[in-house]
């Protein structure tokens, strides 16, 4: 039987089970490819379910979260975690405040970062959760009110040694301060419960950085191993928020020419390159007031395009730092026809299955966001070691810690993806991450 046909039966169940979540089925599907082959290859893994096991959640826990608006009106949204699996550890992952967020891209979260945890070589298992509640538009006070209401009802389940959330989209340093503060109150205790914290009261430094920075770590890494360097390639980043922010200070700063930054209104084009000084201007404006991207041309020279993605643009590499599923099959192929040699994914899932496959069989170097991405979570869990410890590393100290972990994550890949002179890194990282859960599923036995 060939991959497809082994893919059938286990798609077929996994679809029957989780009907309309395409976002799931898409995540569970791209990893599968490399999975089932490599079970069939290792008898030890072969009859114990374990692809199966990794695609049903731990748990999905659904709540009401009410909340009074400034006007005094009685709101209600609806919140979720999905525990995935905690086989190497306490769960580990984000909440997400968009009024996109349901079921379907939380369990495919929760998925992708059992895997992306494992990677990091770190003792954490995989969530994810959130809330269709947009903070966007609310006052400080409304989102305070929510954030309390809904971590009211989320702290039942979660702790330092159960479940450790930590911020994603829609969830910054204000809302996570707004939570922790509410489950400092109702459980009396000071506990590392939650990660990103302001370093006032336990958080880490470089947490805001840590998922550009590790995006490019890999990046740089990755074209190293092909000899090749960052220096003076030519760079399109979509998004504006702390991913795309970081992880274009750190190209910037290894040489490369930074050219696109993007939000939902658009993108903008600087032919000649985004260079620190124009870059602290982006964080002023979308960090501190909150504005929209067009606003960089009321100060620098460059082009704005309503309504679209940067993709169709010559550059030698792409990092997509927006969302799921914003670089379609077609983006693929424009990338490739104007020169793009590597594709690292700041993003979870940014690229469509058929967009993947594409870029693999044209041997572009592409970082799955489960490796590329890596790095915030691997400082949420310094983090996490910091307050166990009651201690706080330095700058330096972290800095070191991450490169390494995002050096030891590309020669995972490196080692389970290489075929011929090719590495297949989403096979790599798929396996890499595989391993060290299965490993000790197989030593708990049936549970």
């Amino acid at each position: 039987m060939n991959v497809e046909e082994n893919m059938i039966p286990f798609m077929k169940g996994l679809k029957r089970r989780n009907r309309g979540e395409k976002e799931f089925h898409q995540a569970v599907y791209e990893v599968a490819t490399d999975i089932i082959p490599f079970i069939k290859k290792h008898p030890k893994y072969q009859n114990a379910l374990l692809l199966e096991r990794l695609s049903e959640p731990d748990r999905v826990i659904s709540f009401r979260v009410c909340w009074v608006d400034d006007q005094g009106n009685i709101r209600a949204n609806r919140g979720h975690r999905v525990q995935n699996n905690n086989a190497i550890g306490p769960y580990k992952g984000g909440l997400r405040f968009h009024s996109s967020v349901n079921l379907s891209i939380l369990k495919f979260l929760a998925f992708e970062q059992t895997f992306k945890n494992s990677l990091t070589g770190l003792p954490m298992g995989g969530a994810k959760g959130g809330s269709d509640f947009n903070p966007k538009g609310k006052s400080n006070a409304e989102v305070m009110r929510f954030c309390q209401s809904f971590v009211t009802e989320l702290g039942r389940y979660i702790g330092p040694d159960i479940d450790v959330p930590a911020g994603d989209i829609g969830v910054g340093a204000r809302e996570i301060g707004y939570m922790f503060g509410q489950l400092k109150r109702l459980t009396n205790k000071f506990s590392g419960t939650l990660t990103g914290k302001g370093l006032e009261y336990g958080g880490s430094l470089i947490r805001k950085e840590a998922t550009g920075y590790g995006a490019v770590y890999m990046l740089d890494d990755m074209l190293k191993h092909h000899k090749q360097s960052i220096e003076g390639k030519r760079i399109l980043i979509s998004g504006s928020g702390n991913v795309a922010i970081y992880a274009a200070e750190k190209a910037i700063h290894l040489g490369g020419k930074v050219i696109t930054l993007s939000d939902s209104s658009g993108y903008i084009y600087d032919k000649e390159g985004i260079n620190a000084e124009k870059l602290a201007l982006v964080k002023d404006l979308k960090v501190n007031r909150r504005g929209r991207i067009s606003e960089y041309l009321n100060t620098y020279d460059a082009e704005f395009v309503a309504d679209q993605r940067p993709w169709h643009l010559k550059a030698d590499i792409a990092i997509p730092c927006a969302t799921q599923n914003e670089i379609s099959e077609d983006d693929a192929k424009a990338l490739i026809k104007n020169g793009c040699i590597a594709l690292v994914e700041g993003a979870n899932m940014p690229t469509v299955k058929e967009g993947i496959e594409i870029f693999q069989d044209n041997k572009v170097l592409f970082a799955p966001s489960k490796a590329a991405n890596a790095g915030g979570v691997a400082v949420s869990g310094l983090e996490m070691s910091q307050n166990s410890a009651r201690l706080s590393w330095s700058e330096a100290e972290l800095q070191q810690y991450l490169k390494k972990i995002m050096h030891d994550i590309h020669e995972k890949c490196v080692t389970h993806g290489t075929e011929k002179e090719y590495v297949n890194y989403s096979k790599g990282a798929n396996i890499g991450g595989f391993i060290k859960v299965a490993d000790a599923m197989l030593a708990y036995g049936v549970i």
